[in-house]
């Protein structure tokens, strides 16, 4: 059973930063990739990052490109998203998300509980 724990949500003012954390956990787990989605309320959810656990490649929303950053540590199985120049329609419920073995289908399969983030203007 894979688990994902995120942490390090919060409220910031427009401008500011937070990084963002998620531990994956499970026996015998192997990772292809972690990233992160995102739920404004009344919206759809929308992919924000993601980063491949082999290699490292990262991927990112327009809307995040040049402010958000990616990165993983491999021996914590833990992926972090460094997000700077904030704005408020960042604010949104952030779930990290994560593929594993076995897949069988695109996209990934395994879903955190969410954290939120605030932005304020």
């Amino acid at each position: 059973q894979v688990q994902l724990v995120e942490s390090g949500g919060g409220l910031v003012e427009t401008g500011g930063s937070l990084r963002l954390s998620c531990a994956a956990s499970g026996d015998n787990m192997i990772l292809y990739s972690m990233g992160w989605f995102r739920q404004a309320p009344g919206k759809e959810r929308e992919f924000v990052a993601r980063i491949n656990w082999d290699g490292g490649v990262t991927f990112f929303a327009d809307s995040v490109e040049g402010r958000f950053s990616i990165s993983r540590d491999s021996a914590s199985n833990t992926v972090f998203l460094q997000m700077d120049s904030l704005k408020p329609e960042d604010t949104a419920v952030y779930l990290c998300t994560a593929r594993v073995a076995p897949v069988n289908s695109p996209g990934p399969n395994r879903w955190g509980h969410g954290i939120q983030v605030t932005v304020s203007s």
